[in-house]
């Protein structure tokens, strides 16, 4: 499988893993030693500023932090629009990119969303859940990532992959209750 860094995971009915159920995943990082990717849409309650007040002025809405994955809750990681030039920066997709909280210059970049913690996959892993239809793959629009809407992200990447999987969008949370 080819890296698949500035695409979408989108989680499939039959993603049981209750960490990404019903999630959006952007892959930031994928090759022979693993992936690493950041969960959209799960904001939390925290406002950007309670924690990196430097960061506020540039958060993007909802200006807090979302739940990036649960792996290291307790690193802060950013994602933001700026260019090659800017110190600490990793480019993703279109302008987006990692960029270092502690180091980054906040004056230098555009918007920014910071998450709490990432998720991860070791070598293989990522492949094998894609196989196994745990994901759907998107590529992502650079304004998934900051969209002010983050609970239509999986709405509009579904429908965006068109085939068979915006019917996935109406797909119920428990289909036994149906």
């Amino acid at each position: 499988m080819s890296s698949l860094v500035g695409m979408l995971l989108v989680a499939t009915p039959v993603m049981e893993d209750p960490n990404f159920a019903h999630s959006v995943v952007l892959v930031c990082a994928h090759d022979e030693d693993g992936a690493v990717g950041l969960v959209l849409d799960r904001p939390t309650e925290i406002p950007v500023g309670e924690h990196l007040p430097q960061w506020a002025p540039h958060a993007a809405t909802p200006p807090v932090v979302f739940l990036g994955g649960p792996v290291q809750l307790d690193v802060a990681i950013g994602l933001a629009d700026a260019d090659a030039s800017v110190e600490g920066w990793t480019h993703v997709v279109g302008t987006a990119g990692l960029i270092d909280l502690e180091d980054g210059d906040p004056v230098t970049t555009g918007r920014v969303r910071v998450f709490a913690g990432y998720t991860g996959w070791s070598p293989g892993q990522l492949e094998g859940e894609v196989a196994g239809l745990d994901w759907i793959v998107v590529p992502a629009h650079p304004d998934d990532l900051f969209d002010p809407d983050p609970d239509g992200i999986r709405r509009r990447a579904l429908l965006r992959k068109g085939g068979m999987f915006p019917a996935y969008v109406h797909y119920p949370e428990d289909p036994g209750l149906n």
